[in-house]
């Protein structure tokens, strides 16, 4: 296969199509190579218009969906990411990529561990990664400027919102499947937030975000 030419393709008929034109984010995806972030079974996958399964029974977000993110966040170079689930790592390197500083977190030891070292493998130096749950009381040690959140959410914990630095963002993925939102949530200062709706999505749950049924009595 002709990744090459593949991931020249997915760049020009998914990624510029659905308003992706900043030039650092398509330098990016030209140049990272997607292909080895996936699952040996499914590299002739790696840059189809679908959600590719990871283990643990994970996936990788789309690449549109991975790209908008990107471009949405207009990360600067002297900033520092908060990414809730590291899954493959390929966002992770895309967000070193484009930030000073990336601290990522994973749930499954698993994954953290093949991330660790497709990421060491490509020399991306500029990440720490954790293995924690951040829905059981898994904390950063301090702020960010940019939290990035992989999973989908009925609602944005509460946590989350203390994690991000005043000026800084959130991305996260909140409602019920199939039509989920893509929110950029941007903190003014200590209380006061905007927020913009930037796409329709369906993203798999982060684990442990459901609320406990509730009974009536």
């Amino acid at each position: 296969m002709n990744f090459e030419q593949a991931r020249f393709n997915m760049v020009e008929q998914q990624i510029r199509p659905w308003e992706v034109l900043d030039g650092r984010v398509l330098s990016l995806l030209e140049n990272i190579h997607r292909e080895d972030f996936v699952p040996v079974r499914y590299r002739k996958l790696a840059f189809a218009d679908i959600a590719i399964p990871l283990d643990c029974g994970q996936v990788m977000m789309r690449p549109k969906i991975e790209a908008r993110m990107l471009q949405a966040l207009e990360l600067r170079e002297d900033e520092t990411v908060l990414e809730i689930g590291t899954g493959s790592g390929f966002v992770t390197a895309c967000l070193a990529g484009l930030a000073r500083r990336v601290v990522s977190v994973e749930l499954h030891a698993e994954l953290h561990e093949q991330a660790a070292l497709k990421l060491t493998d490509k020399g991306v130096d500029n990440v720490e990664l954790f293995v924690g749950d951040v829905m059981g009381g898994w904390q950063p040690e301090q702020a960010h400027d940019v939290v990035v959140v992989t999973g989908s959410v009925p609602q944005v914990p509460e946590q989350f919102l203390g994690w991000v630095n005043p000026g800084g963002r959130l991305f996260v993925v909140t409602g019920e499947s199939p039509a989920m939102e893509a929110r950029l949530m941007k903190r003014l200062d200590v209380t006061e937030w905007t927020e913009e709706s930037l796409f329709e999505t369906d993203l798999p749950r982060l684990e442990h975000s459901e609320e406990p049924p509730k009974f009536d009595f």
